[in-house]
């Protein structure tokens, strides 16, 4: 549980700053492309995720501790999926130009991902 708690100091902020980040140059510099999902609605998204590989990685390691490479790379599979049966309704839509929403997913999912990787190897050589 102290883990999840020190995560959280970090993930919270980590997704605040970036949340502002990208609501700023969206609402700036794209001010006339109407994107399909709100950047509030992506960040959930990505918090909850990560949060929830964390927590599963965390008892992972506690219960299988030679086993936690496995699982980041299985709930990574996981995630995968999840992130594209979150777009599908963006994928099905009728909009023209969906690059520029795929690109405000993907961007933060990538820095997500980063993150997810960092604490997930720190998991491992703590064994």
């Amino acid at each position: 549980m102290q883990q999840f708690y020190k995560f959280l100091k970090l993930i919270i902020p980590f997704s605040l700053v970036l949340f502002f980040i990208q609501n700023y140059v969206v609402s700036t510099f794209f001010e006339n492309i109407s994107f399909f999902y709100s950047t509030w609605s992506i960040y959930v998204f990505h918090l909850v995720v990560t949060l929830l590989t964390h927590t599963f990685l965390v008892f992972v390691n506690k219960t299988f501790p030679d086993k936690t490479g496995f699982a980041f790379m299985g709930i990574s599979l996981i995630k995968m999926m999840a992130a594209i049966v979150f777009l599908i309704p963006l994928l099905q839509s009728d909009l023209k130009n969906q690059i520029p929403d795929v690109s405000a997913f993907f961007i933060p999912y990538f820095l997500y991902l980063f993150f997810e990787t960092f604490f997930a190897i720190r998991l491992i050589n703590k064994q």
